[in-house]
């Protein structure tokens, strides 16, 4: 286990907070005023983000976090703590797994699965559209850049290859029929692959049921790219994004399709990298009541 000097991280707290409080520094301001934003709320709403959580830095497992001047490190007030005698602080990790171990299980074996497969480039955020096609009320209160008719002809001159429950259950009932696959939850271990923009933004939805067991850096790391991720992702969909200063990727254009494949594969690279991460840290926490989880990951 290694031990971690108040003067070490300390410090390492207190960029961390910073770091946090810049990424979130315009919801906040926002939410203080009520204002709605329909390219980043979704980080916040849809993954229940709440900034006061990922303000605070965790050291990961296996880490102590020996005692200042002042006392133990915060963290001993902390749920899933524990204070050692000497008055250092580590992650109690046999509490975290008694209540997340199943969660930590589920999450290890979809991002082992995800890591194994080939990245698919090939579905030109198509998801997007499937969600407002052949529909008179849309979720963004937003005008469609080619509007309905143009929208709909954009769907159905495509194959949709949805891999993504999480974007498949939100298409409209004419659209389902229309994907080359049949999505669900109980086959998400089997579907998802790493070219997936919402696998790859889930790498934040995964990090945060982790919670106290990952690093403060991957935690952000994983939400500053699920915010990236989500950019394109509204970039490349059916709604005119203009009033909010952003061009479109016309994927329905030769030269929309490769702007959106390139920034599609450069995700997918930043996501692998973090998703490897993640599964260290479950194998790191499996490893305390399953041996050889690690050597397995």
């Amino acid at each position: 286990m290694t031990a971690l000097p108040a003067a070490v991280w300390q410090p390492l707290l207190a960029s961390h907070e910073q770091r946090a409080d810049a990424l979130t520094a315009g919801h906040r301001a926002r939410r203080a005023t009520g204002e709605r934003h329909a390219i980043d709320d979704f980080l916040y709403d849809y993954y229940g983000t709440r900034p006061s959580v990922l303000r605070r830095w965790h050291p990961g497992v296996d880490v102590r976090l020996e005692a200042g001047p002042d006392g133990p490190a915060p963290h001993h007030r902390w749920r899933w703590y524990a204070t050692d005698p000497d008055g250092a602080v580590r992650l109690d990790t046999g509490a975290f797994l008694a209540d997340r171990g199943d969660s930590v299980r589920f999450i290890h074996r979809l991002l082992t699965a995800i890591a194994s497969r080939p990245a698919f480039t090939g579905c030109f955020g198509l998801h997007e559209w499937a969600m407002v096609y052949r529909q008179r009320e849309h979720r963004h209160p937003l005008p469609l850049r080619l509007g309905q008719q143009g929208t709909d002809a954009v769907v159905e001159a495509h194959q949709i290859r949805c891999s993504h429950f999480d974007a498949y259950r939100f298409f409209t009932s004419e659209a389902v029929g229309l994907n080359h696959l049949r999505p669900t939850r109980d086959s998400q271990v089997d579907l998802d692959q790493p070219g997936c923009l919402h696998a790859s933004m889930d790498c934040h939805k995964w990090a945060t049921k982790l919670g106290p067991a990952v690093p403060g850096d991957l935690a952000l790391d994983c939400f500053e790219l699920a915010g990236d991720i989500r950019l394109l992702d509204m970039r490349a969909s059916p709604y005119d994004f203009s009033s909010y200063g952003e061009a479109a990727v016309a994927i329905e254009t030769p030269e929309g399709k490769a702007e959106y494949v390139a920034r599609q594969r450069e995700f997918a690279h930043r996501a692998g990298q973090l998703r490897a991460r993640l599964i260290e840290v479950c194998s790191a926490l499996l490893a305390q009541v399953e041996p050889g989880a690690r050597a397995k990951a």
